[in-house]
Parts: structure tokens; sequence; C-alpha cells
């Protein structure tokens, strides 16, 4: 009978231990799904964010990036973290291309891409891109990154892509097909969401000078 109890008291404090640990990652999270930390990196920092460089930040550069849930899509810290991305990749410090959140120290499924393909060549945010197909021929070509700022090299890539996302700005769900340099930067950046760098994709590599 005592033994009996007591496994019924184990049983009961395990359950207590379970429900406490629930709480506290509830907690930690706000309500729309970022983290405490995320959110306090997104809303606390400039325009202007810190861009996570190799080697000192490969734990996030080399981590697969997590999706926006339906919650956040909507959420102000997404469309902080946008408008934040777009500031620091288009100011003359850095002067990209493209850039993925990972490179701004966020885990998560957004890259910014500078579209050639488009009048005017404007900046697209896209959230939790997919890239469907790859077509078309490999064409080598010079390739740099704003992680890895001493470095260029050759990549050897698809000239064309078939990309799903959600926009940014409208929200709507888009499938578009991406030919030329476009593609390639929509390669590129979204490798970064799954850890990979265009340096592992390289035929070759060269230190370049400040």
């Amino acid at each position: 009978m005592q033994v009996k109890n007591l496994f019924r008291s184990l049983a009961i404090a395990f359950l207590a231990l379970l429900a406490i640990l629930t709480i506290i990652g509830i907690l930690r999270r706000d309500h729309n799904g970022w983290t405490e930390s995320e959110k306090a990196l997104i809303l606390r920092q400039d325009s202007l964010m810190n861009v996570t460089l190799m080697p000192k930040d490969s734990a996030i550069l080399r981590s697969k990036a997590a999706e926006l849930t339906p919650r956040m899509l909507r959420s102000r810290e997404t469309k902080e973290l946008v408008a934040k991305m777009l500031y620091t990749v288009r100011h003359p410090s850095q002067d990209g291309v493209g850039i993925a959140a990972p490179q701004v120290g966020i885990s998560r499924r957004i890259i910014c891409v500078q579209r050639f393909d488009l009048p005017g060549d404007p900046f697209k945010a896209c959230l939790n891109p997919v890239i469907d197909t790859l077509f078309g021929e490999m064409a080598p070509g010079r390739e740099g990154c704003l992680s890895i700022p001493d470095k260029r090299g050759i990549v050897t890539r698809h000239q064309g892509a078939v990309l799903s996302y959600t926009d940014a700005e409208t929200l709507e769900y888009h499938r578009e097909t991406i030919e030329g340099f476009t593609a390639v930067i929509v390669q590129h950046e979204c490798d970064h969401l799954d850890g990979i760098l265009y340096t592992d994709r390289a035929d070759s590599l060269w230190t370049v000078s400040d």
C-alpha cells in the first residue's frame, strides 16, 4: 500500500513539473509566436541592424531557420524586422542585393531580394519562401556575402527558379517564375535559411582586401 501511494505521489509530482515547464515555455514566448529574445532583438535595434558574421556567428548562420506561423506573419515584429532588413541591405555600409533573417540574428524564414527582373529593380521581402523548382542551364557566376565580407567566389547555379512565398507587404501568397541574376540571388538567400553558405557551393574562392 505504501509503495502504491509512493508511485501515486511521484506521478502527481511529475505531472505538476510538466505543467510548470509548459507554463514557463508559454511565458517565454510572445503571444504571437516570437520568443522574448527575438522580440527584443527586433524592436530594440536601430534601423541598421548588426549583420552576423562568420565564423563568430556560425551557430545561427549554420542553423535551419523556423517558419513564421500565420499569427507571426501579421505581427508587428515581422513588419519591423522586414523594414529593418530592407534598410540594412540597402545601407551604403552593406550595399547588398539580398539578405536573409539569420544574417541579422533572427533564425526565421524571411528573405529580402533585389528584383532585377522587375522595372526599377525594387527590393521584395518574402516570408516563408520555398523554391519549388530549379530549371535552366547551370552557369558559373561571382558571388559574395554580407556575412563573409572578406571573401568572393565563383558558384555554379541554375538560371531559373519557381519561388513560392507570402508577400511581406500585402500578405498575399505568390508563386513566381524567376530567371537570370535574380534567380541566383533567390537561391543564395534561400540557402541561408537552411544553414548553407555560398562558400559550401563555390567552385573557387579568394580573399579580398578592404
